[in-house]
């Protein structure tokens, strides 16, 4: 039977919509013209298959490898064919595959083996996965690595004071590379911001940051083999001195993977047993800079959006490293843009390039830092700037002159909290009547994971043992836990959004300021005048179904109850 009038017998497509189909096939079979015009799903294809082709359907998940099986296969023809062995039944190897019409592989993978094979269907991303996580990321490239390793008799490990010598010529392998460019793609693939590959006494450790959590990465024990030569060939694609192995050094890689651009930052620091390299990954297709898309609630974002429309004065946004502050201020200078304006920006490193706005790269070794940056751009007649971070006295110092010479001043400081903002730029030098009449706002904000809609559950809250800190009164009866699913690979989460607190100065603030009153004090004063803490806005995120209790305790310190 040909195989479109195979779905229209099963009732699952129309003629019309098989038509449709057949007209815009690119070289692809019917099935895969369908499930890309989103006409079947995957599980729809691969059920029909089951029903006309008396093949199991089976889920990966409910299903335990015997590993001793799986290594009677080649690696190579699993990878090749995506064919994954399970285990022995009734003298078989039942093996799992997203496509039953490759009989080439299921052939070739019996022939190699010399095994008899029970083929069952299962999702094609689900069986990627699995394959990834029990033979590793790359493995398919390790193997070939290492046969050329025992035929040539060469070390690809060698480490040479040459910058261009044999190490380095080993690292331009196409087998190497291709094992960098999978590493990259799966990170890619899995949506990470972060890379960590860590060598440790007994071998390599790698593990991506996923939704702000680290998960390890399952990867061939083989690998620890060959990591000088990973690690040479990252210096060589961000440009960096592949001799150099006791200084830490940092660099950047600018790829197209899938047809998106994603710049890598990469750093690479000299550990106890060999080069540790971060990675870190800037999706720029993935990001959109708005202010509503980075989870402000209406409450803020209108007090917040205020703050914009002012002519002068410094608006401060903290949090630690991958809170998202970047993200919210491209946001704001995108909400600010215009012809009519003038916005420049000093970063180390420009993570984002804006049409509209003039960037800066700060360059520390020649003298260009953030003070000296801002310092130039103030003659280059500008309205808005940014300083990517207040780091010192000096950089804190330049920003309040800014703001003095009627300049909008954004920037990012590292505190705890909104209210901690205004002592910790007076400990830096500022005279705290300078901080208190340049000063306009203080945006604080974290990034807490999103349930997975698929799959998460509603809970009674009366069930649950809340912190004495989450306001019972306006509790709902039911909230949402996460549970875990495919979609959200068993996580219960997918994507982050951000709690914020913000605190905007008023007169009594300013006075509070210029008397160099505590923190506590400080925020005090905002609470009365109905400043939303980080944890409140957390609950809030937890009554609206977005996040967790877990997470929102997990991220934020409690407030203190009087």
């Amino acid at each position: 039977m040909e195989l479109g009038q195979l779905f229209v017998d099963e009732g699952l497509i129309t003629s019309r919509q098989l038509a449709t189909a057949r007209d815009s096939q690119d070289g692809e079979r019917i099935d895969q013209s369908l499930i890309q015009l989103g006409i079947l799903t995957e599980d729809d294809v691969l059920k029909a298959f089951s029903t006309a082709f008396g093949i199991p359907y089976v889920d990966l998940k409910t299903i335990t490898v015997d590993e001793a099986v799986l290594t009677e296969f080649p690696t190579s023809s699993i990878y090749r064919h995506s064919l994954l062995p399970l285990y022995r039944k009734n003298g078989h190897v039942v093996v799992a595959t997203g496509d039953p019409l490759d009989l080439e592989g299921l052939d070739e993978l019996s022939t190699v083996s010399g095994l008899k094979l029970e083929p069952v269907i299962t999702r094609s991303g689900e069986l990627t996965h699995r394959i990834h996580e029990l033979l590793g990321v790359g493995g398919d490239t390790i193997n070939q690595l290492i046969q050329q390793r025992n035929e040539e008799g060469i070390e690809l490990l060698e480490e040479l004071d040459e910058d261009y010598g044999e190490l380095g010529e080993g690292a331009q392998a196409p087998s190497v590379i291709r094992l960098v460019n999978e590493l990259l793609i799966e990170a890619v693939n899995q949506q990470a911001s972060d890379v960590h590959i860590e060598p440790e006494e007994n071998g390599l450790r790698v593990r991506f940051r996923v939704d702000g959590m680290l998960q390890i990465q399952s990867v061939p024990a083989e690998i620890n083999h060959f990591y000088a030569a990973i690690v040479t060939r990252l210096k060589i694609m961000s440009h960096l001195n592949i001799a150099e192995k006791r200084l830490p050094q940092d660099g950047r890689i600018k790829l197209r993977v899938s047809g998106r651009e994603v710049d890598v930052r990469v750093s690479i620091i000299p550990m106890l047993y060999g080069e540790g390299v971060v990675l870190r990954l800037l999706d720029k297709d993935r990001m959109t800079f708005d202010l509503l898309n980075v989870g402000m609630p209406a409450t803020v974002i209108d007090r917040f959006r205020k703050l914009l429309e002012l002519p002068h004065g410094i608006i401060l946004v903290t949090g630690p490293t991958g809170s998202g502050k970047s993200t919210t201020l491209y946001s704001s200078l995108n909400e600010l843009k215009s012809a009519s304006s003038k916005i420049i920006t000093v970063e180390d490193p420009v993570e984002y390039q804006m049409a509209g706005i003039s960037q800066i790269q700060v360059h520390s070794r020649i003298g260009l830092t953030f003070a000296e940056g801002l310092r130039s751009i103030l003659r280059h007649d500008p309205d808005v700037v940014l300083i990517g971070e207040i780091r010192d006295g000096e950089t804190a110092q330049a920003a309040i002159q800014a703001s003095l010479t009627g300049h909008m001043v954004f920037t990012t400081l590292h505190t705890n909290d909104a209210p901690s903002a205004f002592t910790r730029l007076i400990d830096m030098g500022v005279e705290p009547y300078l901080v208190a009449s340049t000063v306009e706002g203080v945006l604080a904000q974290r990034l807490v994971r999103r349930l997975c809609v698929s799959c998460r559950k509603s809970v009674p809250v009366k069930s649950l043992d809340l912190p004495e800190d989450f306001p019972r009164d306006d509790a709902p009866e039911q909230i949402y836990e996460p549970r875990g699913c495919r979609e959200c690979s068993e996580t219960g989460y997918s994507g982050r959004t951000g709690v914020f607190e913000l605190l905007t100065t008023d007169p009594v603030l300013q006075q509070m300021c210029g008397e160099h009153r505590s923190a506590t004090e400080i925020r005090a004063h905002a609470l009365q005048h109905g400043m939303t803490t980080l944890r409140h806005s957390g609950w809030e995120q937890v009554t609206s179904g977005v996040t967790s209790v877990a997470e929102v305790v997990r991220i934020t310190r409690g407030d203190l109850i009087a």
